[in-house]
């Protein structure tokens, strides 16, 4: 049982004494100790209301004079003082032994609590940012078993619209998989696209200051949005993500369900999101948010050929054969590209290379051949910086038409049909 009171709890205790009200009711009352409510009757008849902790002195005392320093030099800042900051300066710069809490304690009481941040509110413009976060379900019953899905939750900043895709994993393939779907959801791209640091989306560092993965960045440039990556502990940065994720929650109820498989949950999903936005209220516009959504369709940028996803992208050099390599295998591209470099996607299950904008070639990844061979790579007019390949000539011709015939048909003498060629 707590024996400290607050100082409403110590006012409560007085009045309360003063009339009449027996120590044992007013500590059951307040869920105190009795024990607490003499003590500070005692403070209180003393003419002292603290107690004797407030006259100790601050294990901080030690290093006062480089806390006044680090304080004024903290003036000059626009930024409240972070005293979690002070703290880590005083242990590791100055061997400080104490707590943080011991820090605070002493700045509060020589500085007092510092200004209050406030925060400005801004409505966007259709079609300018959406936000876009995780929401997390440890216990969703699929085909019979307990499993964590991952709920990847989209919003568009201006009709509040959101799109909810169901994930299984939250990898590099996940994420890319869940924009695709969550775009097509919403009938369009946005110009911005505000994100939480992680490290699909954030490979080091965060914020501005952040360095974007190289996989989100060229499908961000493909699909033709902005990334914008939020300052840490700063959980109003992406405020609509944040309350269509706790909505979400409230919204699907899926774990009091159980599920056939994932596509069953989507679709249920789906139909619930939709209900929900054609009788809620956009705050920015006074309409439903599915008609707020459908205004703001027109301001979102055309849904393009969204890219497959990937989990893996290089860029790489095309060799004088042609080809690149990629993950230990060489694979062909059209000869005109031969002295320049190539954009190469790991997908699922395919490579994709591209260049110029666009995908020339795709083939099948993790094949067990280290060396594909597509003969069209070969043919085509010459250009001014880049000579086609010699054709192949008549015994080439025909190890092609052979290896190209089906098995049953192919020569049982091989030696004699390539022999008839050579004469």
């Amino acid at each position: 049982m707590p024996s400290r009171l607050a100082r409403e709890e110590r006012v409560t205790v007085e009045v309360l004494a003063g009339k009449g009200q027996n120590h044992c009711e007013v500590a059951r009352m307040l869920g105190v100790t009795e024990g607490a409510v003499r003590y500070h009757l005692r403070k209180a008849g003393n003419g002292s209301r603290q107690d004797g902790r407030g006259e100790k002195p601050f294990k901080a005392d030690a290093v006062s004079g480089v806390i006044e320093a680090w304080m004024e030099a903290q003036r000059e800042s626009t930024r409240p003082v972070n005293v979690m900051e002070l703290y880590e300066h005083l242990a590791y710069e100055w061997d400080y032994e104490g707590s943080y809490k011991t820090v605070l304690r002493y700045v509060r009481k020589h500085y007092g609590r510092p200004a209050m941040r406030t925060y400005r509110r801004v409505e966007t413009p259709p079609g300018a940012q959406a936000q876009t976060d995780w929401a997390e379900y440890p216990k969703m019953c699929v085909q019979n078993e307990l499993r964590g899905l991952h709920a990847f939750v989209m919003v568009l900043s201006h009709s509040r619209m959101p799109a909810v895709v169901w994930s299984e994993r939250e990898d590099q393939l996940s994420w890319l998989s869940c924009h695709n779907a969550a775009f097509r959801r919403l009938a369009g791209v946005v110009a911005v696209n505000r994100i939480d640091n992680v490290k699909t989306a954030i490979a080091q560092g965060a914020g501005a200051w952040g360095v974007i993965n190289p996989t989100y960045r060229a499908y961000a440039k493909a699909v033709r949005f902005h990334v914008d990556a939020c300052s840490p502990g700063e959980p109003r940065a992406k405020g609509k993500a944040e309350a269509k994720v706790r909505l979400s929650r409230l919204l699907m109820g899926g774990e009091r369900r159980e599920w056939k498989d994932v596509d069953e949950l989507q679709c249920w999903s789906d139909v619930r999101v939709e209900r929900w936005a054609k009788r809620s209220l956009c705050p920015a516009t006074g309409k439903t948010i599915w008609e707020s959504w459908q205004e703001e369709i027109p301001f979102l940028g055309p849904l393009p050929i969204l890219p497959e996803p990937f989990d893996v992208v290089v860029t790489r050099p095309v060799n004088v054969d042609c080809t690149v390599r990629f993950e230990g295998r060489n694979y062909p591209v059209p000869f005109r590209y031969v002295g320049t470099r190539v954009e190469v996607r790991g997908c699922a299950g395919k490579v994709q290379l591209l260049a110029e904008g666009g995908v020339v070639r795709e083939y099948p990844r993790h094949t067990r051949e280290l060396i594909l061979i597509d003969p069209s790579c070969y043919e085509g007019e010459a250009t001014e910086r880049v000579l086609p390949p010699l054709p192949l000539g008549r015994m080439g011709r025909r190890l092609q038409e052979i290896l190209e015939m089906p098995v049953e048909r192919r020569p049982v003498d091989l030696y004699a049909a390539l022999a008839e060629v050579a004469r």
